[in-house]
């Protein structure tokens, strides 16, 4: 099954406009044309029109679907035979005719079915396997990359695939038995058990995942779903950011971007009795109607008077996109009660706002100086209210508090920010520069526009030592923003080797009526389409190569392959002439302390024994995995110790000095939502330990003295 890319932020310029409506219809063939063949062709034509840099939708594209979408179905290649591949090979080549509305859809249905089959059987083959004993004295090993191994040939072989599958999963759980029963012995009240007893105890644990794992497919992952990812593999192939939304994914996304969602002010749980409210939002939806608790086990969502949804079997997040909606719409839940009562609930979705995904900062001492950190977790905008959310306008706000604190430098950290709003992204920049160009970009037909995407106002908001915290999941309008600070020499980046390496624009083209009035949503969803690219000031792209930091700090992630570059359908990087632009002055400052940094981080012990760690356990990873217990143990020994070690090395000696700003200090510590301030406050501490931003705070903290220094001399 396809996994959702955890980069959904791009930078998106949104247009209004683009409507695709469907109805069913009869074509010259005289066959019915679906809503969702519309749909498919209506995406080809998109993409083979306006992508960017489209690949022509033939017999060759059409053999990199069939390839593509087996793969997400069965990445580890323990469902499908390869006789039901075999019997499949007849559409390899008419999956474009499929795109282009030449010919019915056949694959997808085709697949779908084959996969509920396999789907059963596989139930079946792991229920069987756990339910004997295994053996961890054999010598024997197990794959789980799919890419290293073959569909199996026959049941036997596809068996024998999935015994070795859960025996590893059964003796990873039954290993930490082991060592749970050896850290336990001589407690009262704890019950020592044999091998034996605690090796039928992993396989009941193992059984008990597995259960889950296929009541959700079954439950949540049906043929409308498989269908959705057919499409999403066509998009991708384009490039890995074009891709379709369905209607519930799509406000999804929506949500995100705007830091905003329509739902009951309800955190939900699950454990072994099914989702529960975990905590109910004073004054939200939830609260007012009086019914809802916190235990409430939630047993079917309903939207309005349509047929309720059983969701036993399903995870947090599929309920919570259920019971999630658009504004002024009425959602019906049935509520088991603690008591045992049943009960259905009626509510009218209100608005929640996220300010937990909004940006925040803290104060950090370092010596006599205090250092203003701001966390901006995403370029988040919601662009259908002007009157809400933008990330550059909080920012200034943070600013502002820090300013208040008389700060003597600030950190800006969007490490793991997946990108956003581009035009939130200039504006940014430009509370830190007089005026000048931002990002220049391309259009398919390779006119490059140097002058809309630019800062304008000449003010500058603060004009103080700056850092930029970066690492490789940094994307997209992360790159912007922090190749402008470089580029300008406004401010010092500091991070992994580099950042994502996304240098491409989407706009978004929804499909099918609207929902509302309010949104601008549709009974269809949307797809993101890649349309130009973007360029650094000084010419460079950011794609593929991304924003390379002036100091390097090894990064825990860093020989994960994640980045842009490890994607084979990325676009290729590319420069362009450089626009005329006014580096910032103290730039003198800012060479000499990077220098500095570089050579005291090249000569760090621990940290060139981390990197050392990450390439062997980066190594390691790719091994197959022994199923003979003594070399299980020697081999998880040696990663836990040096995971432990990595950990350690990663940690501050000393705790920094972290406190809140004042105008900040009853959000964290006198917050009327009591888990939400309870949050912020854990957010807090561990920014204390954070080695990363200790080096950064000191880094601006040097860079603040050798400024001082300058303008003394």
């Amino acid at each position: 099954m396809k996994t959702r890319k955890g980069l959904l932020l791009l930078a998106i310029i949104l247009f209004g406009g683009l409507f695709f409506a469907f109805r069913s219809s009869i074509g010259e063939n005289g066959i019915v044309i679906t809503p969702r063949q519309r749909l498919l062709k209506a995406v080809g034509d998109m993409l083979e029109q306006q992508h960017y840099s489209p690949k022509n939708i033939n017999d060759a594209f059409s053999k990199q679907v069939f390839k593509k979408f087996l793969q997400d179905l069965d990445g580890d290649k323990t469902l499908f035979l390869q006789s039901d591949i075999n019997s499949l090979k007849k559409y390899e080549t008419t999956i474009d005719d499929e795109i282009h509305g030449t010919a019915p859809i056949d694959f997808a249905p085709a697949v779908s079915a084959i996969y509920d089959q396999r789907i059963a059987e596989g139930i079946a083959i792991y229920k069987d396997i756990l339910s004997k004993p295994f053996d961890f004295s054999k010598d024997e090993t197990v794959q789980l990359d799919g890419d290293k191994l073959q569909y199996p040939a026959n049941d036997q072989e596809r068996r024998e695939r999935w015994r070795k599958k859960m025996k590893l999963y059964t003796l990873e759980r039954f290993v930490d038995l082991q060592e749970t029963r050896e850290k336990n012995k001589g407690q009262k009240d704890f019950v020592v058990k044999t091998d034996a007893e605690l090796e039928k105890d992993a396989r009941a644990k193992v059984l008990k995942v597995m259960n889950e794992t296929f009541e959700r497919i079954k439950s949540t992952y049906k043929e409308d779903d498989r269908f959705n990812t057919f499409i999403n593999v066509i998009t991708n192939l384009m490039d890995p950011h074009s891709d379709y939304f369905p209607p519930v994914e799509k406000r999804a996304f929506d949500e995100r971007m705007s830091g905003e969602f329509y739902g009951i002010g309800a955190v939900l749980t699950k454990d072994e009795y099914g989702i529960k409210i975990a905590t109910v939002q004073p004054g939200g939806a939830a609260w007012k109607s009086g019914e809802i608790v916190v235990g409430d086990i939630i047993m079917k969502v309903a939207q309005g008077a349509a047929e309720p949804v059983d969701i036993a079997g399903y995870d947090t997040q599929d309920a919570v996109k259920l019971i999630r909606g658009n504004k002024g719409t009425e959602v019906r839940l049935t509520i088991k009660k603690q008591d045992g009562s049943i009960k259905v609930v009626s509510i009218m979705r209100e608005k929640v706002v996220q300010d937990e995904v909004y940006a925040r900062s803290a104060v950090i001492k370092e010596g006599d100086q205090r250092i203003g950190y701001i966390f901006l977790p995403d370029f988040y905008a919601n662009f259908e209210d002007e009157k809400g959310a933008r990330c550059s306008e909080d920012v200034a706000k943070e600013i502002v508090k820090l300013k208040a604190e008389n700060v003597n430098g600030i950190v800006i950290d969007i490490r793991n920010n997946g990108g956003g709003s581009l035009y939130e992204v200039v504006k940014m920049v430009g509370l830190f520069i007089k005026s000048g160009p931002v990002v220049q970009v391309k259009e398919r037909s390779g006119k490059v526009d140097q002058n809309t995407w630019r800062d304008n106002d000449e003010s500058v908001l603060y004009d103080g030592p700056l850092a930029v915290m970066v690492n490789e999941f940094s994307a997209s309008a992360s790159e912007i923003f922090a190749g402008a600070i470089q580029d300008y020499k406004r401010g010092v980046i500091i991070g992994s080797s580099s950042t994502y390496g996304k240098g491409t624009v989407q706009r978004q083209i929804p499909f099918g009526n609207r929902n509302d009035v309010y949104s601008g949503r549709t009974d269809m969803g949307a797809m993101t389409l890649t349309f130009q690219k973007f360029y650094r000031v000084n010419g460079g792209s950011t794609q593929l190569k991304g924003i390379t930091p002036d100091v390097i700090i090894p990064d825990f992630y860093e020989y994960y392959k994640g980045r842009e570059k490890d994607n084979p359908t990325a676009l290729p990087w590319d420069e362009i002439p450089k626009v005329p632009y006014q580096t910032w002055q103290g730039s003198t400052a800012l060479d000499q302390v990077i220098r500095k940094e570089n050579d005291r981080i090249k000569n760090d012990t621990g940290f060139n024994l981390l990197q050392a760690n990450l390439q062997w356990l980066s190594k390691n990873a790719e091994l197959p995995a022994s199923l003979n217990i003594q070399k299980y143990r020697e081999r998880q020994k040696k990663v836990k110790s040096t995971v432990t070690q990595d950990e350690s090395l990663l940690k501050v000696k000393d705790s920094m000095l972290v406190e809140t700003t004042a105008a900040d200090h009853d959000k964290f510590y006198n917050n009327p939502d009591k888990p939400k301030g309870e949050r912020y406050q854990a957010w807090l501490k561990a920014l204390k330990s954070d080695r990363y931003i200790d080096e950064t705070v000191k880094l601006v903290g040097e860079l603040a003295r050798v400024q001082r220094q300058t303008v003394l001399n």
